[in-house]
């Protein structure tokens, strides 16, 4: 009897979730589109022979596009396997661009911010005769996504969300001017509630809260048209590419950024999204293993004006940015302490610039002790594993962290599926056994940092607005590598004779999943 009650509890939960009548839409929209193609083509030899021609010249214009070469394999294959389908699925989802006029908005906003965000001519020589290969990898930071490096700043770890949220509240209660929040997922909860209780009552007092989440990542932990809620409270909030049951490219894009910055010389950021499993107050796949990192100083002048212009595209705001009222001297008057180097910076579909893989890419190729990384999807394209399993066979101790408890079994085995090769080359593995590893981190030889929200996977590197702080020299990074090292004991490595074990049909579902890796 329990059994029933909890199936028909699960079947009305279903019914009443937005997400059911979206996804439903979706699929009958798709359904239509593949029966209406397919009819025509049954009925016309000449629309057959359109149809066919279209394919060709699709297939010849994906190979020659200047995009992933797995990416161009995975839509190839199935474009040809299935032409109809596949052509009908590319034209649809297989184009990682936005609106055009968001596209325009975002250029037009970033021509017009690079006034305001050069680099401290200062600081800039100090690092460049510090370290050569540091400052052109600062300098690659600044030239791809506009942000540059900042001396003056402050930085703290947190291990876990456990941490970071009472940090958090303490300082959006300090807040005097101005917040900006803008978060992929936002779910009711104790941490909602207690952030929301201080952002409704500095509202009241005058402070400028402004509040920016992605509909896709809040379609089931928030209600629908939420933000009029908010709005009510005094908060100024708006909606990320508002998610609708239509078939169309720009739903692909999401913002999967983390910023909170309060009076714009505090700044917090990392894979920390505001519901009560990051901060372990509600048990999912087991202990949240997350991480994040606060700013104070000079270098959260770079999220602020993340912020902004993503605000005034979200809002379509006319006229410029009044940067100068946001800037950090302004409501911080006092020189700002801070040691090392900090660079806040963010990547976006819309250039034909991976700067958040590159920033990888350039740790490990010039690591020259260690690489140790904390992600909780490895699906990684050949640029990536070619980098790792070289950094690995030239004598660099390169070690990965990944979930021992996933949130997505399917795309667990797809990370899972990675590990064979990586393994062989020397790379060390670690599955984290007490629960669900959420966190991103990057951390090489003692020197260099990232934390951030950029996966290793496809949508993070390649399809989402992700945002990172690359740090040097700075006080933080000892922290960062004891902290994966001390997480070592709660994982379980992984062996070779593991991967080689395997059932056949696990073997064979892994090989699909890798041809399909750049669709998920």
């Amino acid at each position: 009897m329990s059994y029933i009650r909890t199936m028909l509890k699960r079947i009305f939960q279903l019914l009443f979730n937005r997400i059911f009548y979206v996804a439903l839409a979706l699929i009958i929209q798709l359904v239509w589109i593949f029966l209406m193609v397919w009819r025509l083509t049954a009925y016309s030899r000449y629309f057959s022979v359109a149809l066919n021609i279209l394919t060709v010249i699709v297939t010849l214009w994906i190979v020659n596009r200047r995009i992933n070469p797995s990416y161009k394999l995975a839509w190839t294959i199935l474009i040809l396997l299935v032409p109809v389908f596949g052509l009908v699925i590319y034209l649809l989802f297989g184009q990682s661009r936005i609106a055009n006029r968001m596209e325009e908005r975002f250029q037009k906003l970033e021509t017009e911010g690079r006034e305001y965000t050069k680099p401290p001519e200062r600081t800039v020589q100090k690092l460049k005769e510090e370290d050569l290969s540091i400052y052109r990898q600062s300098d690659y930071i600044y030239k791809a996504s506009g942000y540059p490096v900042h001396e003056n700043t402050q930085a703290k770890y947190f291990q876990v969300g456990d941490d970071m949220f009472p940090i958090l509240v303490q300082e959006l209660e300090n807040a005097e001017h101005y917040i900006f929040i803008e978060y992929f997922i936002i779910n009711d909860g104790i941490m909602w509630q207690t952030i929301l209780e201080v952002l409704e009552r500095k509202a009241a007092q005058g402070v400028d809260v402004r509040l920016l989440y992605d509909d896709f990542g809040c379609l089931v932990t928030l209600p629908h048209k939420y933000y009029e809620t908010l709005r009510s409270k005094g908060i100024r909030c708006e909606v990320f590419n508002p998610f609708r049951p239509f078939l169309n490219i720009i739903q692909n894009n999401r913002n999967h950024r983390k910023l909170c910055i309060i009076d714009g010389h505090t700044g917090f950021t990392g894979g920390i999204n505001l519901a009560d499993e990051y901060i372990n107050r509600k048990k999912r796949f087991g202990h949240w293993k997350d991480t994040a990192v606060l700013l104070k100083g000079e270098a959260v002048w770079n999220m602020t004006v993340m912020f902004l212009q993503m605000w005034q595209v979200v809002t379509r705001a006319k006229g410029e940015i009044e940067y100068e009222k946001y800037m950090p001297h302004v409501y911080h008057p006092q020189p700002f302490a801070g040691d090392g180097y900090v660079q806040p910076f963010c990547d976006s579909p819309l250039d034909n610039e991976v700067v958040s893989e590159n920033v990888y890419l350039n740790i490990i190729n010039r690591a020259k002790k260690y690489v140790y990384i904390c992600t909780p999807y490895l699906i990684v394209d050949n640029e990536i594993m070619t980098a790792l399993t070289l950094a690995a066979k030239s004598g660099v101790d390169v070690r990965i962290m990944t979930p021992g408890i996933p949130d997505k079994k399917i795309v667990f085995l797809l990370t899972q599926s990675y590990y064979e090769e990586l393994l062989d080359a020397g790379v060390k593995i670690y599955e984290y056994q007490p629960g669900f590893l959420h966190s991103k981190t990057f951390v090489c030889d003692g020197e260099i940092g990232v934390v951030g929200t950029i996966n290793l996977d496809y949508r993070s590197l390649y399809l989402h607005f992700e945002d990172g702080v690359w740090m040097y020299g700075n006080s933080v990074i000892p922290d960062m590598r004891d902290d994966f090292l001390q997480t070592c004991e709660y994982c379980k490595p992984v062996t070779l004779e593991f991967c080689r074990s395997r059932s056949v049909i696990t073997r064979i579902l892994q090989n699909i999943l890798r041809l399909l890796a750049p669709m998920l």
